[in-house]
Parts: structure tokens; sequence; C-alpha cells
């Protein structure tokens, strides 16, 4: 018969009653086929018995008392949670975490003091290490963190790391009441060898483009971003008529790109990004005179959360020209939820996060992108909103999220091959079977 879903109601009590909305009946009517002939005889039809069999499931479950997920959520500590300006992963951490507490669950945020979340926050420092000028070496203060969390670590169902690589000596005892979000990119050489002495540790990739360089490891999803529903407010019209960037300057990013775009494409362009200072050469040498040769490109520095509602969503697209393995790529997402498309280079995860001709164009050239620009009054702003929300919300993540922390503590599930790609779904989680 092939691929079957199942239901499992250890899963439906650990992520709450609410999750029966989301519940996929059609694999109960799959199920239903097992049934012995008698039984099935005395239905009407599959769909009675549909209705016959989750009559008593949803009875259950709207008078039980659903016990929450006692969960820890270890965060880098060189930006707070959420960050005040530029930081990828502790944004996405802090919308996780809140939503999860939304959701009824008991979570503990290991971050950096100035965190603002609605879970119990253990401050590992009192500052983010970026904002702190006397920090000249982040590894000791996450050493200490980790040590922190490996002393508590009994009082968790589940232990959720975004810390890269440093915790996975700490957790071989407890590996399986684990799993770490790989955010950053995994094409450097050096990481190859470390992650096959670790394939043992449950891991989460943020694409699936993220895995081409990794040797077989134990991935047990792959969960897409997610962002809060109502963070960014949907824009209808493009106000400011200009293209932006949004970001970090870097080689890498390629901002150099993005003023060739705009100088070519005659709109304006606006640079809203920080310079991290191993990049602060690369900005002097190579993207300052360009912007102080053209009069269409303006700089405006790195720019608050509050300011990236009105800079995303007067745009007419976000230039996303990006010249690396992107794992994920925040900002694209951003941009959609305030119907701003997207004109992003093909590298990394840009094929999967940007659906072409909707919520913005997948291009493999800088010709492309020109002829891109003069295509953005095709494309409808609602249906770029429609499609974040379909995909890109925090709701779903977090879903997508207890969904794994589910199998791993469901000893039964045992342990998790790479997903069958045949399996995978475009809105967010994939799981492995």
């Amino acid at each position: 018969m092939g691929f079957r879903p199942e239901i499992d109601c250890r899963s439906v009590a650990r992520t709450g009653a609410g999750s029966l909305q989301r519940t996929n009946f059609a694999a109960v009517e799959w199920a239903l086929w097992d049934l012995p002939l008698e039984v099935a005889s005395q239905r009407k039809s599959r769909g009675a018995a549909v209705k016959a069999v989750l009559q008593p499931v949803v009875k259950f479950f709207s008078s039980a008392q659903i016990l929450p997920m006692k969960i820890a959520q270890i965060a880098p500590l060189q930006e707070s949670c959420p960050p005040r300006h530029y930081g990828g992963t502790e944004r996405v951490v802090a919308y996780l975490t809140d939503e999860l507490v939304r959701q009824g669950h008991e979570v503990t945020l290991f971050a950096s003091g100035d965190s603002w979340t609605t879970a119990r926050l253990v401050s590992c420092v009192p500052r983010a290490l970026r904002s702190d000028p006397s920090v000249r070496d982040v590894l000791p203060y996450h050493v200490m963190m980790l040590d922190e969390v490996r002393r508590r670590a009994d009082d968790f169902d589940v232990l959720h790391f975004h810390t890269d690589l440093l915790h996975f000596p700490m957790v071989r005892s407890f590996a399986h009441r684990t799993v770490t979000t790989l955010h950053g990119r995994l094409d450097l050489p050096d990481l190859r060898p470390f992650y096959a002495a670790f394939a043992d540790v449950p891991l989460v990739s943020v694409s699936l483009g993220q895995r081409d360089p990794m040797p077989p490891v134990r991935w047990v999803g792959n969960v897409y971003h997610g962002l809060p529903d109502r963070l960014l407010p949907f824009h209808a019209e493009a106000s400011g008529g200009y293209l932006a960037f949004l970001g970090r300057i870097s080689p890498e990013k390629r901002p150099d790109r993005a003023i060739e775009i705009a100088v070519r494409s005659g709109m304006p362009l606006k640079i809203a990004a920080k310079i991290d200072r191993v990049d602060r050469a690369y900005w002097e040498a190579e993207i300052a005179p360009l912007v102080g040769r053209y009069a269409n490109v303006e700089y405006l520095g790195e720019i608050s959360e509050r300011e990236k509602v009105a800079f995303l969503g007067g745009a007419s697209a976000l230039l996303f020209p990006i010249d690396w393995p992107e794992p994920f790529g925040l900002v694209m997402i951003e941009a959609m939820a305030c119907g701003t498309p997207v004109i992003a280079f093909r590298c990394g995860s840009v094929p999967e996060v940007v659906d072409d001709g909707v919520t913005g164009f997948v291009v493999d050239s800088i010709d492309n992108a020109v002829a891109a620009v003069g295509r953005i009054g095709e494309l409808d702003r609602r249906a770029v909103r429609h499609a974040f929300d379909a995909r890109f919300s925090a709701e779903r993540m977090a879903h997508d999220y207890l969904a794994l922390y589910g199998r791993l503590s469901d000893p039964s599930s045992g342990a998790c091959p790479d997903p069958d790609p045949s399996a995978q779904t475009d809105a967010g989680l994939h799981i492995a079977a």
C-alpha cells in the first residue's frame, strides 16, 4: 500500500488538545482499511467510521488534563532574544520560545539577561555579548552556559540547542532528549569530520539544501523558520517605490550586485545593513565608493525592528543577491510578511523559500535580476502575504518542532534516518520516518 500516515495520540497529548484541529483525518481513513471486515460492515460508509473513531478521541482530549512539555531552549549569547538589531538565530529562538509558551508548554530560555521572553529566562550573561565592549572572546561564556544547562538537564523533557556544535560532547549521555537546529552554513571543510564523529546526535536542518555538504548524520527533520503573524503587517502598496537590501555588508551577501541591479534598472536602492569588524575593509574598499558614486543608492546603516516594518513594507522588492550557500535567509520571509516580493539568486535555500512567479523571482544572473525588476508589477502582494501565512508562521514552526519533540520522547519511534524526499511537503516540517 506504500506510505501510510499515522496519528500518535501521545504526541497530540503533548502538543495540546488544539492539535486535533490540525490532525490529518485522511490518516484515520487509511487506518480504517485495516478494520476487521465484520466491524467495517457495521458502518454505512468510511466517513461514518471516521466519525465513530474520532468521537471518543475528541471526547477524551476535551475532558482530559493535557500535560505540557517541559522544554529548554538554548540560544547563542552574541545577541539578545530577540535581537535589538541584526541577528537571525536569536530572533528565531525568541519567536519559537514565545509560541511554545502560547501553546501551553513550560519553556525555559537560556540566553542573555537583556532578552525579552514570555518563558522563564535563565540569564547566562548580563547582556548580549556583541553589545558588551569588554568581551573579547565569546567562547568561555558559552561554555559556562552549557555547564548550567547540563546541571539542569534532568528538569526537561526535551532540550533544544541552537548553539552549533559546542554542546555535542556534553549531551552524549542524554542525546535522545535533545534536538539541535543547525542555523549556519555547513560547507566548511572542518565540519564534515566533526559531524561524522557525532553522527548519533539528533539534528534539524532549516532547509534541505543546507544538508548537501554533510556526511551521514541523524537528521530527524527539516523545519523552515517562521515569524509571528502580526510582527510585520501587510502593505498592499509599495509606498516608497524603491528596492531594498537588508542584512549585513559582506562579500557573500553581494551588496555590489544589489547596487548594479538598481543602477541598471533605474530604481532607487536603500541599503539597511550592519558592518561587522571583519567586513569593515570590504565596505571601505568595495561598497562605500559605489554608494558615493550613484545618486540613487542610499546607505541607512543598521536599523531596528520597528524601522524594519516601514523599510520592508515600503519597498517594491527585496534584493537578495547572495553568492553563498544560504542556510535559510530570514529576511526573505520578513519581506513576504509585508507583501513585498523577493528577487533572489539561486543559491542555498532560495529555491525552497521563494515560490518563483508568486512570492518573487529566482534568478541566475544580474541580467535576469534586472529583468525581474521590470516584472515586479506582475506579482500580487496579497498572494505574497498569503504564501507567507501558509508556510512561514511561528505557529506552524512551533507545531513542527512539537511533532519532533514528541517523536524524540517516544521510545517506540526509534532512530530516525534521512527522510524520503517523496514524503516531503512544501509547508514546513519534513520528518524522518
